[in-house]
């Protein structure tokens, strides 16, 4: 399988100047070829597989459209449930890779699930084109780690495509350069020092291995948000619109708030399609907390099958019950104690220990094991400060300057995190920015990922985290 990030590199001027030249009405034709081409191109076999869920898809829309057309509800329920466990069998059996490839199988997979429950629910009507149907699910800058869109966002653009003018040109080049930097100035740096100590957590001192912990929860946010920003970016270029996936989750003060804020494509997909038609908060407090340990399990499955990633959103779902339950001893502690919820030091606190708690279910889903979890969070509690003094922290794949460089990119990432958590878009605002200092700014992205960024004999250019599920 060829990378994914330099083909996608490869891929995106050509799609967006071609793209450019042809009349609105026709570009989805373009897109279409260059999508299922890109992921053809990528491995033959995860295009096979792609085929036949659109092919499959394609034929249920139809199918539910017409019978939901003469009322027959109980057929549509039928050839819907049908559709989907086909989907979710093939999404489980091929991302193993134990038949075929199948790269971003999830993404595309979820996508696909949700159109049909749309159709069914009369939300949309069946895409009766099938080249436009297609590239809804197979749209190159979502395919591999989404966001995962909706039909009805997606296909009416496909109708009537934004035209590219300076702006959106702009904006779109921003958002590609931040993701890039995320990606391979920050993550893939912190990557190398969270791998050795992953290797073999018992074998390190107790204040690396949390350092480890810290790293890998900010690798794998950088690492997925800088594919999405890459994604939203390169989808403007196309002239299409794609829903924002992440925003700064590691400001939110709670773990509820942190699903609204990370990964949003997923948690509102798993919201709308699994949590609410369960019942939601509808059905009193006992139903409300099933349905929340229900949608986490298969958020945690759906991740993976290990019983790690199901440990890792079963904890999700525990903390948020545990705090609901909590509520009324915490809203009395606030008023008794004359807390002012506004308050800066009060969001601090609550963000921190949103973050702790976060950050402990994160070792579960970077661990290969239970067993190495648990050591991770066990050695975790020990502290050895003389490792900030013997050098001893510079062991571990990062020299002095790499150290220097991966807390450097921490501190850009919390700054911008805190300015768009406080309704500011610095890329945004960069656009009408005078021309120097525009240009100053996109210089240092690209001098950051050309020289700073992980690049070299030895290494992989490696396919984002989220690539493989």
């Amino acid at each position: 399988m060829i990378n994914a990030l330099l083909a996608f590199g490869a891929v995106l001027p050509i799609a967006a100047l071609i793209n450019a030249l042809i009349p609105g009405k026709y570009r989805y034709i373009w897109l279409a070829i260059i999508s299922l081409g890109f992921y053809f191109a990528l491995d033959y076999k995860a295009g096979v597989v792609l085929m036949a869920s659109i092919l499959v898809t394609y034929g249920a829309g139809l199918l539910i459209g017409t019978i939901r057309s003469e009322n027959r509800s109980f057929a549509g329920k039928a050839i819907l449930f049908l559709s989907i466990v086909i989907s979710v069998v093939a999404m489980l059996v091929f991302r193993s890779g134990s038949i075929l490839g199948a790269i971003g199988i999830s993404f595309y997979m979820l996508k696909a699930i949700g159109y049909l429950i749309d159709v069914y629910r009369e939300d949309v009507d069946p895409e009766r084109n099938p080249i436009k149907y297609s590239l809804f699910v197979s749209f190159f800058p979502l395919i591999l780690s989404g966001p995962i869109e909706r039909a009805g966002n997606l296909l009416p653009q496909f109708d009537k495509p934004a035209n590219v003018d300076f702006d959106r040109l702009r904006y779109g080049i921003l958002q590609i350069l931040w993701g890039l930097v995320l990606k391979l100035f920050v993550a893939d740096r912190l990557a190398i020092f969270v791998n050795r100590v992953y290797a073999a957590p018992s074998d390190n001192s107790g204040t690396v291995v949390f350092i480890a912990t810290l790293f890998y929860s900010i690798e794998i946010y950088c690492d997925f948000a800088g594919y999405s920003y890459i994604a939203i970016g390169a989808a403007r270029l196309l002239g299409i619109d794609v829903m924002k996936n992440f925003d700064s989750p590691y400001m939110s003060g709670s773990v509820a708030e942190f699903w609204r804020r990370w990964h949003i494509s997923l948690s509102s997909w798993l919201r709308d399609y699994i949590y609410i038609p369960l019942g939601g908060n509808r059905k009193g407090i006992f139903r409300k907390y099933l349905n929340i340990l229900i949608v986490f399990a298969i958020s945690g499955i759906w991740h993976g099958s290990a019983l790690t990633f199901l440990i890792w959103g079963m904890l999700h779902a525990v903390y948020q019950i545990v705090g609901y339950l909590l509520m009324p001893a915490r809203n009395f502690v606030v008023k008794k104690l004359g807390i002012r919820r506004e308050g800066y030091s009060h969001r601090f606190v609550k963000a921190f220990l949103t973050f702790l708690l976060v950050n402990a279910a994160w070792v579960f889903f970077r661990a290969d094991t239970v067993d190495t979890a648990l050591t991770v969070l066990r050695k975790s509690l020990e502290v050895t400060p003389w490792i900030f003094s013997d050098g001893s922290l510079f062991t571990h794949g990062l020299d002095v300057m790499d150290m220097n460089m991966g807390v450097l990119g921490i501190i850009f990432v919390i700054i911008d995190d805190v300015i768009n958590y406080h309704g500011v878009d610095l890329r945004e605002k960069l656009v009408h920015e005078g021309i120097w200092f525009r240009w100053a700014v996109m210089i240092l992205f690209v001098l950051l990922i050309l020289i700073f960024g992980i690049w070299g004999p030895g290494y992989d250019a490696s396919s984002f985290i989220y690539q493989q599920f």
